[in-house]
């Protein structure tokens, strides 16, 4: 007898068993090679992923840090550049507007000799001394600190970067992350610290920090695939023979046909179409569920390609605006600075540098003043800006103008943020003239709405009166004035003791 009599003589299940045996065995053989595979390539993405959420959890104690040398170098540069007295309140001041960096701090000169100290700082003694430019870190396990020193021009600055703060940054960016640990050949500082669950194997690396000399070792939690996880794949093997039982009527009539109905559904769909699912797909409650979830999946996905569609536009504006306005006051500032340094010989160094800081010091007024999310409507208010900038003139006039009066006649109007930097820098020029030069003379600045889109500024002061023979000075005065005129895009109206330039503004509410 014939093998193919055999199994023609044989009964039906038996008949089903073999044909789905000879089926289903290799494909399941098949599944747990494959699941096999899936598996190291699972364990090597979570690898990578732990990897990842290290690096991130790193660089976001890297930031940190770099943000607060930044910052301490400005404001560093800043004070020392007016002089070793009071340089430590100016570092401070400059500090104090900068968000969420370091108060503590201590200036140096560049043999490593204390200038001044503002708050609490560790013994400095073991940092290196750092060339302008350059940074050096070192960890002060006694202070719960990092001890972070840059080279500026003139000396060096020294600050401390809490752990406090180190810990919230690395949790903000990786809540996964299970210890920290920063660590010199020398010496380790906790940063988060996590009481051992033995359940769960942690995977540790270790970053550099800045250049290398600190590096930070950082255990997140090791998530990868079990003992369990790799027996369920012989399960495919198990269950050929429960799957041999099952009959065709319920594979073809319960199972394949409505299945085939929802996929020709889902292939005709077109997306910004109507998903029509067939409504009657049999008595099995999983397909039915599984027509409502792909309607609920196309309507998320619709949903949020709105919203994403919506998003990147609104991003778009935003970035262009900011790009805008930042390369506007940037130029402002870099012209500035090239004529001042070009005319800065000798002694004169010192009152540059000083009539640097308080331009730096109206730009820094006009930045508190914007609200860029209602300036679209309502603008910056240039009342209470030019009222605190003289305020800030007055506050910061050298000893000779001590009683230097600024006399203020303003309307209440609205403007760009262009038209406000280019404002405080115009009237910043006059009136630092005006008590470099004639500091008994006051200043009389008054603002007037001329009409429904524009405003007249004029400037007053004794000072303005043209002389027979212009010094130097006074003629590079004469340039900077004029062009931050056309910054304004508008003329600089000269009269007898008076200068005068029209403003665009917002119409009033």
């Amino acid at each position: 007898m014939t093998a193919a009599e055999r199994f023609a003589r044989l009964p039906t299940a038996a008949k089903l068993l073999l044909i789905l045996t000879a089926v289903l065995l290799p494909i399941g053989i098949a599944l747990v090679w494959l699941g096999e595979s899936g598996i190291r390539q699972a364990n090597s993405a979570l690898l990578q992923r732990s990897n990842d959420q290290s690096r991130i959890a790193a660089s976001a104690v890297e930031s940190l840090i770099a943000r607060d040398a930044l910052a301490l170098r400005i404001a560093a540069n800043g004070a020392l550049s007016g002089g070793n007295a009071n340089a430590c309140q100016r570092a401070q001041r400059a500090l104090s507007i900068a968000p969420a960096v370091a108060q503590n701090f201590e200036l140096e000169t560049g043999d490593g000799d204390p200038i001044c100290t503002n708050g609490t700082v560790a013994d400095t003694g073991a940092l290196p001394r750092v060339a302008p430019a350059d940074i050096a870190l070192r960890l002060v396990p006694a202070a719960q600190a990092v001890a972070v020193r840059v080279g500026v021009i003139n000396g060096m600055a020294t600050a401390l970067v809490p752990v406090q703060e180190l810990r919230t940054s690395a949790i903000t960016a990786n809540s996964d992350v299970q210890a920290l640990v920063l660590h010199d050949p020398s010496q380790e500082l906790p940063v988060i610290s996590a009481a051992p669950d033995p359940k769960v194997q942690t995977h540790v690396t270790d970053w550099p920090i800045g250049k290398g000399d600190v590096r930070a070792r950082i255990a997140t939690a090791d998530r990868r695939v079990t003992a369990i996880d790799r027996l369920v794949l012989l399960l495919p093997v198990l269950m050929w023979i429960a799957a041999a039982l099952i009959t065709w009527l319920l594979v073809s009539r319960l199972l394949i046909r409505p299945l085939k109905r929802l996929e020709r559904a889902v292939l005709n769909y077109q997306p910004g179409g109507a998903l029509d699912l067939p409504r009657k797909v049999g008595p099995s409650e999983e397909i039915q569920e599984l027509r409502n979830a792909f309607g609920r999946a196309v309507a998320r996905v619709e949903e949020s390609d709105a919203e994403m569609a919506s998003a990147l536009e609104g991003q778009r504006r935003l970035v262009r605006e900011v790009h805008h306005r930042v390369k506007n006051n940037l130029q402002v500032v870099a012209s500035l600075l090239n004529i001042h340094g070009r005319s800065a010989t000798g002694p004169e160094a010192r009152s540059a540098y000083a009539g640097i800081s308080r331009r730096v010091g109206a730009l820094s007024i006009v930045h508190r003043n914007h609200f860029a999310e209602m300036e679209e409507n309502r603008g910056i208010a240039l009342r209470p800006l030019l009222t605190e900038l003289a305020a800030e003139l007055r506050a910061g006039a050298p000893e000779s103008a001590r009683s230097f009066r600024i006399d203020l006649d303003l309307d209440t109007v609205n403007t760009t943020q262009d038209v406000a930097v280019a404002v405080a820098f115009l009237i910043t020029e006059i009136v630092e003239f005006a008590m470099l030069h004639r500091p008994s003379d006051p200043v009389e600045i008054s603002l007037r709405r001329a009409s429904q889109l524009t405003a007249r500024l004029a400037l007053r002061s004794g000072v303005l009166v043209p002389e027979e023979d212009e010094s130097s000075e006074k003629l590079q005065f004469e340039r900077i004035v004029g062009g931050l005129a056309k910054q304004l895009r508008s003329t600089l109206d000269r009269k007898l003791g008076s200068y005068s330039v029209d403003l665009p503004v917002f119409p009033p509410i």
